[in-house]
């Protein structure tokens, strides 16, 4: 129907007859000449309707924004003085000659030059997605996708399906769970990841696996979740976690460089331990220079106890955040960031102004300087490297809200003051706990299928809660990226940890039997790494929700206001499921 996209029409065109499909994005009368915008995916050229051709001139008079047609017309230079450097075919214009309308549109539901609502957006997604803005990005996730396969595939990598109905197993997350009309009163579940069958394709020789895969997760959302979300799933054999760091950076550096023309370098490796120390998050964003500095063996004999309890416990922590140039907060300013950390279980928050620190004790303004002496606070501000015109901001509690709680205030500040330094700044976070501790059960950190670094299954049932992962992830601008492990290859290593996390051997063997009975066969070492495509789409277009980069997302409560999704069966249906429904009133 068509010889060229509409965005494509430059200089190199003129002279030349088009045909072009598209939309109508805006219409101009100007009295006797007719201007139009037409749309489509590549972009917009302008269309003039000359009153020399009336037949043509009277259907244009006709058109209205988003009408669909079909234009034909000659390619001219535009006059001078009017070219429209905002266009990529502003050079040029369109002198319509021919005109056909597909379809009539009715009054839009969205505008275009404002603000809608995502409920909107998200009903009337079809029109949504016409903006430029929006199918921009979805352009960009195509070539973003094509990209990761050219370079997999060019790696050795073996592009292979998982299957979408299996069996639940305990990812961390809620299934989203099937019924099976042949076999009532049972369940399939869809897949959270494809855990166990990529390392079952390991352990059937495929080498190098990957896939692009959907996986499900029956959660709370947020900016970064669905409820349906798309992985870049990874898996090796015979490579430990350099080998899988180093395939993946790749990868992203490929992208990156392809995509965006950046460059981000060599990436930089930080331990978990360290991660939390200086960052209050196991995910930093390194563009923030603010850092945790803790100063609880400054206080543990101060007379103070919000400073000298969590000070002398174990399992407390006090830490301070050097904010520079934060002298000039007012004390409401403090109060709102109280208020932050609050929700986080923060008590307080403590500060301490530096006004001018030559003066000692009588340059700094605070109202917990009366529990302090000069010799405490000298050392303070020299291991924080307080200034004049700094303030001290600190943490005091239990170390898991102190750690959440100023990890969090980090972040904050650092946006509020535009502290942010550089565009990119990538890096690997290692050495992660092997579990950790709720309600007196040890859980897996990352998944039960995670090995332990240097660590017998004997070595590692004796000390658990100090064992470490061979665990990594990927942090991109304080976003994680992507996450992986060595995986366990050992059935004795396997039903060590099933045992450390309480999984008894019946319940192991009801849910993973046929992966221990794998396990017995010759499984090879293997590792891999599984990438959320849609954050690294989000991140790489500057978008703020995953949502804006997928084409029919859910709203916040897992719902498709397009389709009006979820929605009540059949009862025939239901009935040959063998499944009876119960009132929401009877709940």
């Amino acid at each position: 129907m068509r010889t060229d996209y509409c965005g494509k029409i430059n200089a190199s065109y003129i002279g030349q007859e088009v045909t072009l499909c598209g939309w109508v994005n805006k219409r101009r009368d100007l009295g006797g000449l007719i201007f139009i915008d037409l749309r489509d995916r590549e972009g917009l050229v302008q269309v003039v309707f000359d009153p020399n051709l009336p037949e043509v001139q009277a259907l244009a008079n006709t058109l209205r924004a988003e009408f669909c047609i079909k234009l034909t017309g000659t390619v001219r230079a535009r006059p001078e003085g009017q070219v429209n450097k905002q266009m990529t075919t502003g050079e040029v214009e369109i002198l319509g000659t021919g005109l056909e309308i597909f379809n009539k549109s009715a009054v839009l539901p969205l505008d275009w030059n404002q603000e809608n609502s995502e409920e909107q957006r998200l009903r009337y997604r079809y029109l949504d997605l016409r903006r430029p803005v929006m199918s921009n990005k979805l352009q960009f996730r195509a070539k973003v996708t094509a990209a990761v396969r050219r370079y997999l595939e060019g790696e050795g990598f073996l592009d292979i399906e998982t299957p979408i109905l299996t069996k639940a197993t305990p990812e961390g997350a809620r299934d989203y769970l099937v019924p099976s009309r042949t076999h009532k009163g049972e369940f399939f579940a869809l897949p959270q990841s494809p855990q166990l069958f990529k390392q079952l394709l390991m352990m059937s020789g495929m080498d190098r696996y990957y896939q692009i895969v959907k996986c499900f997760r029956d959660e709370d959302l947020r900016a970064d979740r669905q409820p349906e979300f798309t992985q870049i799933d990874i898996e090796t054999t015979f490579l430990g976690a350099d080998g899988v760091m180093a395939i993946t950076e790749g990868l992203i550096r490929d992208l990156f460089k392809q995509m965006l023309d950046v460059d981000l370098g060599d990436f930089p490796q930080m331990t978990y331990a360290e991660a939390m120390k200086r960052y209050g998050s196991d995910k930093p964003d390194l563009r923030n220079p603010l850092e945790l500095t803790d100063v609880a063996d400054l206080l543990a004999n101060v007379d103070f106890k919000v400073f000298s309890g969590p000070a002398n416990d174990p399992k407390g922590r006090v830490a301070a955040i050097r904010v520079p140039g934060g002298a000039s907060l007012s004390r409401k300013q403090i109060d709102e960031y109280t208020k932050f950390v609050g929700i986080y279980g923060a008590k307080g928050l403590a500060w301490v102004k530096v006004n001018e620190k030559a003066n000692g004790l009588e340059g700094l303004q605070s109202p917990i300087l009366k529990f302090l002496n000069a010799e405490i606070v000298s050392e303070i501000l020299a291991r924080t490297g307080a200034e004049d015109g700094d303030i001290l901001l600190f943490g005091a509690d239990n170390a898991t809200v102190v750690t959440e709680a100023m990890g969090a205030l980090r972040l904050k500040l650092g946006e509020d003051f535009e502290l942010l330094e550089g565009d990119w700044r990538p890096l690997w976070v290692v050495d992660f706990p092997m579990f950790e501790e709720a309600d007196g059960q040890l859980h897996a950190l990352h998944h039960p299928f995670t090995a332990p670094r240097n660590l017998t299954p004997e070595q590692l049932a004796q000390a658990p809660e100090t064992a470490l992962s061979d665990a990594y992830d990927m942090v991109l601008n304080g976003v994680e990226l992507g996450g992986g492990s060595v995986r366990i290859h050992d059935q004795a290593m396997q039903s060590a940890v099933f045992s450390i996390l309480g999984i008894e051997k019946e319940e192991a063997e009801l849910k993973f039997g046929f992966l221990l009975e794998a396990l017995r066969y010759g499984a090879p070492p293997h590792a891999g790494l599984a990438f959320g495509l849609d954050r690294l789409v989000m991140l790489m277009t500057g978008a703020t929700s995953i949502r804006d980069v997928m084409a029919f997302p859910k709203t916040t409560t897992a719902a498709c206001p397009l389709t009006d999704a979820p929605s009540p069966a059949n009862p025939q249906q239901l009935a040959d499921l063998a499944i009876a429904t119960v009132k929401k009133d009877a709940e």
